[in-house]
């Protein structure tokens, strides 16, 4: 038996494999919205997130956090928790991949650490907002966004109201966005020591949120 730790948002989880692999599947699933943050220029400067977590892995991350009020959390009682999760999401390139330029030049662009994060509780399930600024904002007429965990163990969903918005975009920018397949049978045919290695490693990216915006 080996024991394989993943430390997703702040939060060790555990994953136990035993002598038949475990099936390759997401542990968390994450409801999204994202703004695309434009400066009065015309050059964008950040993405700006709210994921939502899955009820179960809300209260799993909740355990050990005190609170005045029983099953109530404030921002400031879940600001260290918040602190933590932005920390960790570096490791994982915040799970947020973005290009600019026409397809065949594009150029990857890097981000700066979050800011303006924070924790919400409501209805069960925890909220992460964070806002993450690219190193160097720039101008382009053609960005592509994609939120995605390469290693599958993160289901990201774009919510169904209103999943992409623009914050301050020249008026001529057109966005679009694709939701993935559902490939979730096809995944399940594979297991974790198959698709974390090799050509299986990037295997979540067929599992994408594609955001895209066209500035003629």
């Amino acid at each position: 038996m080996t024991r394989r730790l993943i430390q997703t948002l702040g939060v060790i989880v555990a994953t136990v494999l035993g002598s038949v692999a475990a099936q390759a599947h997401p542990h968390v699933w994450i409801t999204a919205k994202s703004q695309l943050i434009y400066a009065p220029d015309g050059t964008i400067t950040g993405v700006r997130h709210a994921w939502t977590f899955d009820d179960m892995f809300s209260t799993y991350a909740l355990q050990g956090i005190e609170s005045k009020t029983k099953g109530v959390y404030t921002r400031d009682e879940l600001k260290p928790l918040a602190q933590t999760n932005v920390e960790s999401l570096k490791e994982y390139a915040f799970f947020t991949f973005a290009k600019a330029g026409a397809a065949g030049s594009q150029k990857k662009e890097k981000f700066s650490d979050p800011v303006d994060y924070y924790l919400d509780y409501k209805d069960s399930a925890l909220t992460l907002h964070f806002t993450l600024p690219f190193k160097t904002p720039f101008k382009t007429q053609a960005l592509a966004v994609e939120v995605f965990d390469p290693s599958y163990f993160i289901d990201f969903k774009l919510h169904e109201k209103d999943p992409v918005t623009l914050v301050g975009a020249p008026p001529n920018c057109k966005l679009a966005f694709q939701r993935p397949t559902d490939g979730s049978a096809q995944a399940q045919t594979m297991n974790e020591q198959t698709f974390l290695n090799g050509d299986n490693s990037n295997y979540g990216a067929m599992f994408a949120n594609k955001i895209t915006v066209d500035c003629p």
